[in-house]
């Protein structure tokens, strides 16, 4: 596993812990403007996680299939161009 993939993992985890502190909020019945900060942050960790894999993806596989011939990489292209059409959505 690269640095970059065990940053993105790492970010994950963090943001599982934030998730469960979030329940544990929602549980105790805290301030609703608390919570809803905290969901928040931990989206901003999914995100930052998934550019990461997203970045790894294009450094590696996309550029890869590039190289191997032109119906590989245009396929990781467009794997790449429906991802940021989900995450502009």
């Amino acid at each position: 596993m690269n640095d970059e993939k065990r940053k993105a993992m790492n970010l994950l985890k963090t943001a599982r812990g934030q998730i469960d502190g979030i329940i544990k909020m929602i549980e105790d019945d805290r301030y609703c403007v608390d919570i809803s900060t905290q969901i928040l942050s931990a989206i901003a960790l999914l995100k930052k996680a998934n550019i990461n894999i997203l970045d790894q993806h294009l450094k590696h596989c996309v550029s890869e299939a590039i190289l191997e011939g032109e119906h590989e990489g245009e396929e990781k292209i467009n794997e790449i161009i429906n991802i940021i059409d989900k995450y502009i959505k």
